[in-house]
């Protein structure tokens, strides 16, 4: 089971498979056009307060990391998303598309940790 992470402004690439746009609001700067995607899954995405508590401060990532995991843990769209990630990596490769500026502590890290989890 292969899902990478990339940020929004990185080029894409064949390799990356399968591309998820796991952000909640569309990447600053970026046209439509320039971003290709199969699946914008904002359903997903951390809730507005665990959002701007976090504020990418590394210090508050471990509270951070609970609550969205918590919130995935009763998310009612989870189920259907870990379908299609599922069926997604039964082809190749899947790619979490995410803005954020820190590639060690954003959502996206969390995100995919969760979703291996759940699919091992």
């Amino acid at each position: 089971m292969s899902i990478q992470l990339k940020r929004a402004y990185d080029e894409p690439a064949v390799s990356d498979g399968f591309r998820v746009l796991v952000d909640k609001f569309w990447p600053r700067g970026v046209k439509k056009e320039e971003l290709p995607y199969d699946e914008w899954a904002k359903e997903i995405t951390p809730s507005d307060e665990a959002r701007q508590d976090f504020d990418h401060d590394p210090a508050k990532f471990e509270d951070f990391r609970q609550q969205y995991r918590y919130e995935l843990d009763h998310n009612e769209q989870a189920d259907e998303f870990l379908a299609l990630i599922k069926e997604k990596l039964e082809a190749g490769t899947v790619t979490f598309i995410y803005a954020a500026k820190d590639e060690q502590y954003n959502h996206a890290q969390v995100l995919r940790d969760w979703v291996q989890e759940q699919l091992a």
